[in-house]
């Protein structure tokens, strides 16, 4: 395999780094038909349990978010000529602005959807025009990495509820279900080899509802009421609500749209380091945000939550060494049949608050912690005051949740704040301080 690797003196510059194991199927390889469906399953698994969780706390429907999440990786695979196997699941960047929304109807959770599509195809349009470098300059891994970590602990309170809390009140049967949840779910993570291993969320998710059944906290009735075979429970404008332009749906969106764009210029980055490619130049950098939007484009038409590139299932791939486009297009054509089936739909619905809470004690952790490694892996030192400073205030701006009112269109707070804080100071803080010489 060719060696693409860039020393660089600053962490603004991207570096692509080669993978030294041969693959076992290439970027362009076709498996044969049984490996192609038992590798895509496994695609499936890898993303199932995070993109059904999202469309559940926020009130959406989990059917259809696996119909637009199998559209979208489609649209996306299309729209970067095929270059770069990447799967588009459920964000959790948008939980806490489209439980806001909620309050206002699923019109308005549309309009955000699609404001967050259309940021999207700006910053494209933008890369295109300016150049990746200059982009990537106000991204850097010492504020992409605290933006991902304020991403995962912001919604720490939301796993808690879920957890424990039956009515509001605390409810010893839920927590009890919830904490076997997360057990079973830590085991599958640290002690189960091979398939079953690289699941563990789904497995926390059976084994959970397998425990909540058993504790009387799920009704059936619903499951055994549903068809085999039913239409995704799709919500289309004009045909089941009427657009309504609100400045609020747009304020709850935009300013946290900077944090899933940069997480997307580090999981192409990533997915560049393990397959020895660099997809930032081919097929593109603007592509690749095009094909988001447009798989987000596709959701606020249909009811769907925004898309965004998944590392669960870049891990999939660096684990198996996989890397076949044919293997995700499979994955998000399974996608695509499975919310057709209405069993299904009706399972996933009985999962009692108690068992996604268990899984979310860890998902949500797992996600800071991904913000975290990436100042690991880069190297941030925080000895050095300027790193320290943005690190350290885009943290508490955005766990903390401080807000500034912007009158009528409500308030600019948590992730969004800490991401435009932390853009800011990347920009107007010293790059040299004394005795360091180039900070990194």
């Amino acid at each position: 395999m060719k060696n693409i690797d860039s020393q660089t003196n600053s962490q603004e510059e991207i570096v692509i780094t080669e993978t030294t194991t041969k693959p076992v199927l290439d970027v362009h390889e076709r498996p044969n038909l049984g490996m192609w469906l038992t590798f895509s399953i496994q695609h499936v698994f890898a993303m199932f349990g995070a993109t059904i969780l999202v469309p559940m706390l926020i009130g959406l429907n989990p059917s259809v978010a696996l119909l637009t999440s199998g559209l979208g990786t489609l649209a996306y695979l299309a729209i970067t000529k095929g270059k770069i196997p990447i799967y588009l699941g459920s964000s959790f960047a948008f939980i806490t602005p489209f439980i806001a929304l909620a309050e206002k109807g699923v019109g308005a959770q549309m309009l955000g959807c699609l404001v967050i599509g259309i940021a999207y195809v700006v910053m494209a349009l933008i890369v295109r025009g300016v150049g990746i470098e200059k982009i990537v300059k106000l991204l850097p891994p010492v504020v992409t990495g605290p933006i991902v970590i304020v991403i995962g602990l912001s919604l720490a309170p939301t796993a808690v509820n879920m957890a424990t809390l039956n009515g509001g009140h605390f409810d010893w049967g839920y927590t009890l279900v919830a904490i076997f949840t997360l057990a079973v779910t830590i085991i599958f993570t640290n002690y189960v080899k091979g398939f079953f291993g690289l699941i563990p969320v789904l497995m926390g998710i059976i084994f959970g509802y397998l425990a909540a059944a058993f504790a009387g906290l799920v009704d059936f009735s619903a499951v055994s009421a549903a068809n085999w075979f039913a239409v995704p429970n799709i919500v289309v404008p004009f045909k089941d609500y009427v657009p309504e332009f609100s400045w609020a749906a747009v304020m709850a969106v935009i300013f946290v749209v900077i944090a899933p764009i940069s997480e997307h210029v580090g999981n192409v980055t990533l997915l560049g380091k393990i397959t020895g490619k660099n997809f930032i130049k081919d097929p593109g950098l603007d592509k690749s945000l095009l094909g988001d939007a447009t798989a987000i484009g596709i959701s606020s038409m249909l009811g769907g939550v925004p898309n965004t590139t998944y590392g669960e299932n870049i891990g999939v791939m660096a684990l198996t060494r996989v890397y076949s486009v044919f293997v995700i297009a499979g994955a998000a054509v399974l996608a695509i049949a499975f919310s057709f089936c209405g069993k299904i739909s009706a399972v996933i619905m009985s999962i009692p608050n108690a068992a996604m809470g268990g899984v979310s004690l860890l998902l949500f952790g797992v996600i800071a912690s991904g913000g975290l490694r990436m100042l690991i892996d880069n190297k941030i030192n925080l000895s050095v005051n300027r790193n320290l400073v943005i690190v350290a205030t885009i943290l508490t701006i955005g766990i903390g949740g401080f807000g500034i009112p912007i009158g009528i269109y409500g308030s600019i707070h948590g992730v969004g704040l800490a991401a435009i804080v932390g853009v800011i100071l990347q920009q107007i803080l010293p790059k040299k301080e004394a005795g360091f010489g180039e900070v990194r």
